[in-house]
């Protein structure tokens, strides 16, 4: 009876484990004068997955795709951030409400002005992606761009 048991937890912890990330991201910095820098944040999404808008209405629903900069380091957010890519706006029954969701790609940018001694742009973005039948953990991805 100790064999089954084992077997199962091996099963299960190689099926949580050998999941991979639905979500790739690319973070880059462009500069677009002497003290600013346009981030961008460039989702590609597998089939069938999707990651949700900033703009997520209902508090008790999914994490939506958030960007937080380090503004200790001389930064200075300029303007709102922008978004970009396959949107779909439907009810999620995970949630049981109507939410944005981006599929496929998905491009999200953000002004920035920095300071004459600021080396590095960082901050973290956090984001949750589903499929139609379930969603993972909340990921957080801490960034660092050397902009010198």
């Amino acid at each position: 009876m100790r064999y089954p048991t084992i077997f199962f937890f091996l099963l299960i912890t190689s099926l949580a484990f050998g999941q991979s990330e639905p979500v790739q991201w690319t973070i880059e910095a462009e500069r677009v004068s002497d003290t600013e820098f346009e981030v961008s944040f460039t989702a590609n999404i597998e089939r069938g997955w999707s990651i949700y808008s900033p703009e997520v209405p209902n508090e008790l629903g999914p994490v939506p795709t958030t960007f937080a900069f380090d503004t200790d380091s001389g930064l200075k957010l300029v303007g709102n951030a922008q978004q970009a890519g396959q949107k779909k706006e439907s009810f999620d029954q995970t949630f049981g409400a109507t939410f944005t969701k981006y599929l496929n790609r998905a491009r999200f940018s953000q002004r920035i002005q920095v300071s004459s001694d600021t080396t590095v742009i960082k901050g973290q973005l956090t984001y949750m992606t589903c499929d139609a039948t379930s969603c993972l953990p909340p990921s957080d991805v801490p960034f660092e761009i050397d902009i010198k």
